[in-house]
């Protein structure tokens, strides 16, 4: 919780518990279905809360704004983003049905009111949103093709260009390669001075 607090000093008091909760939340359910790695849970905060939380330093959701989540797993980085900001709306998705129960129990453990959670494919939902977000669930390129046609167009009220926020990391250079649209890479190390953030990216594609 230290580098949660570092990092975003005015939580409310809310929103402190509800990140101060988070860790026992996914012990409990991590030991009835395996939702994040055995080896991450000892930096539970740092590679899945803060991770997830790098997109916020990329962007702050504005109230009203319409977020989908593909490929949340057991929540990430939806559910941390969903503390940070309550006025958003986030749909978290996914193909693996028990990792949704698990996003729904937590989110009702926290009294989240601004999270749905639906065991779907991301071409199964309906709609379109302000933005995408992943963390890593396929190939960049691919991403694309499943989501495209989910995000509305054009800017958000504040002029910040919809399309998707995705995390990822390592060199992207051959998978970027030939890439439809238009991106910009931001690294996490210029947020966050931990190391496991050294190659860490939030990719924003514009739709």
């Amino acid at each position: 919780m230290e580098a949660i607090l570092q990092y975003f000093p005015t939580l409310t008091p809310t929103q402190h518990k509800q990140f101060s909760d988070l860790r026992a939340l996914y012990e409990l359910w991590n030991n009835q279905i395996n939702v994040i790695s055995r080896k991450d849970v000892d930096n539970f905060y740092e590679r899945h809360v803060l991770h997830s939380l790098g997109i916020a330093k990329v962007y702050a959701f504005q109230p009203g704004t319409t977020v989908l989540d593909v490929g949340t797993g057991g929540g990430f980085p939806g559910i941390p983003l969903a503390i940070l900001f309550p006025e958003t709306t986030f749909v978290l998705v996914d193909s693996i049905g028990k990792k949704i129960k698990v996003v729904n129990e937590v989110a009702l453990a926290l009294g989240l009111t601004n999270v749905q959670a639906h065991h779907l494919r991301a071409e199964q939902v309906k709609g379109t949103f302000d933005f995408v977000i992943s963390r890593a669930v396929t190939a960049m390129p691919l991403f694309i093709e499943w989501v495209k046609n989910k995000i509305k167009k054009g800017k958000t009220s504040d002029g910040f260009p919809r399309g998707i926020l995705y995390l990822k990391g390592g060199d992207l250079t051959e998978e970027f390669k030939g890439l439809p649209g238009k991106f910009k890479e931001y690294p996490l190390a210029a947020y966050f001075t931990e190391a496991f953030f050294e190659t860490k990216k939030v990719i924003h594609w514009l739709s």
